[in-house]
């Protein structure tokens, strides 16, 4: 019995001390994990004041904040990523180019009873060439370290309302509302990691079992608001998915999608930010073909009890998709194919990937896909609309190549990655120059 009451006194006054600290959750949990790994506490007895813990923080923040008491939890995020990146290219007209750059994000979400979530993110950013400072890169968060230290912009990020009033052990479902992250599957070919859409997303899954389950996304999204029409361009997008563990070793996962743009011929140079190139566009600068491609994707995951240099499971993930627009009579499609070894994200843990891409130039709309990804054109497109001369650096379709990644997480909040693509216009340019360009990420990430 004083054993009992020594071990409950120990864990308590750990609770209440990490409680008072700056990072309450992390720190409490971390200290009661060390508990239970010395046998001073059971594991069942650490959940318990875990949920204490979470409760008893809550509460004293609501009481000193004036927080309604229909909000249950407020968790705050964020991550801060240094960058060097270089442009390198075999044609002499293309000058290589060196900078350093950083994204920093940082964000709230805030949970409501009845299963209500709200979400809010800020990003840093570059503002895009031709529009007011209002407008930040689609495709990108990231601040380019130039003129004379200069101040820097912050963005919205993130701003949703998410509502799941489903929430079985066999079904669960969603909606959201706002500007929101990607909620499909997606391979880079069809949206860039830092592209969040805007409009309405709903999900809904069905475990079947333990090992297997089903899941449906669907989304409506902006893509911009006219004042002088009607006819304002959106994309919605249908997914099926069939995810599966079938033992230990082995998992897969396949997927369906359907997605379409609406009105793009008001998707000209004009109206939207023009980051990237790559489609056929017609005089105003809007795109000639229609969109609505059909996307198919499938992954094998087959993971080994252990590896060289690597602690724990090792997983081997080998996929690929493959898109086809029937909005466009050629250059319509685009496919992704690859392997990944390993896993980084917590300490020690590493992973290597590569993957080969092709994007037709009419496969899909110009301004989604992975910006990164690019080569050189040595003309300007027809009717690309940007400033004269025209010739540079440019992602988006039109392009094919290689793409390497590794990374290593000395530590479960850093991660320090180096990534590489070499890609080239798939259409010729009409002087016959070489269109590659090799492009250089070195990258450190904090997360907390």
């Amino acid at each position: 019995m004083k054993s009992k009451k020594i071990k409950w006194t120990t864990a308590g006054t750990v609770a209440s001390v990490a409680l008072c600290a700056n990072a309450v959750a992390q720190s409490s949990d971390a200290l009661l994990d060390k508990l239970v790994e010395k046998g001073i506490l059971t594991t069942k007895e650490a959940n318990e004041l875990k949920e204490e813990t979470d409760k008893g923080f809550t509460t004293a923040y609501q009481v000193k904040n004036g927080m309604p008491d229909w909000v249950t939890a407020l968790k705050f995020n964020g991550d801060f990523r240094g960058r060097f990146e270089g442009f390198y290219a075999e044609n002499p007209a293309f000058v290589d180019r060196n900078r350093f750059r950083y994204r920093v994000r940082f964000g709230a979400t805030a949970t409501l009873q009845d299963d209500f979530e709200i979400g809010l993110r800020l990003s840093s950013g570059d503002p895009v060439g031709g529009f007011s400072v209002n407008s930040g890169n689609p495709v990108s968060g990231n601040t380019t370290l130039q003129d004379n230290a200069s101040r820097k912009f912050i963005y919205v990020d993130l701003a949703y309302a998410k509502w799941a009033p489903i929430h079985t052990p066999e079904w669960s479902g969603s909606a959201t509302f706002g500007k929101m992250e990607n909620p499909f599957v997606f391979s880079h070919i069809v949206l860039d990691p830092d592209y969040n859409p805007e409009g309405l997303a709903l999900q809904l899954a069905y475990n079947i079992n333990a090992e297997h389950s089903l899941k449906i996304n669907a989304g409506a999204f902006v893509l911009d608001e006219l004042a002088a029409s009607s006819n304002d361009p959106f994309f919605g997008a249908a997914q099926l998915r069939f995810d599966s563990t079938w033992n230990k070793k082995i998992a897969t996962s396949l997927g369906v999608s359907a997605l379409a743009i609406k009105n793009k011929q008001n998707l000209n140079n004009g109206n939207v930010p023009n980051v990237n190139r790559g489609n056929t566009r017609d005089l105003s600068g809007a795109p000639v073909r229609n969109f609505n491609p059909i996307v198919g994707d499938a992954s094998l995951t087959y993971t080994l009890e252990s590896f060289p240099a690597y602690t724990g499971a090792f997983p081997i993930k080998a996929g690929g998709d493959f898109l086809y627009n029937g909005g466009a009579e050629s250059k319509n499609k685009a496919f992704s194919a690859g392997v990944t070894f390993g896993k980084a994200g917590k300490k020690g843990l590493w992973e290597i990937s590569y993957q080969y891409r092709y994007l037709g130039a009419d496969s899909w709309y110009e301004e989604l896909p992975d910006d990164d990804f690019g080569g050189f054109y040595v003309q300007q497109q027809p009717n690309a609309g940007f400033a004269a001369p025209g010739a540079g650096y440019g992602g988006g379709t039109n392009l094919r190549g290689h793409f390497i990644k590794a990374s290593y997480s000395p530590y479960d909040s850093m991660a320090f990655s180096v990534t590489y693509y070499n890609a080239k216009l798939i259409d010729p340019d009409p002087t016959g120059s070489r269109t590659s360009i090799g492009h250089l990420l070195v990258d450190v990430m904090w997360k907390f």
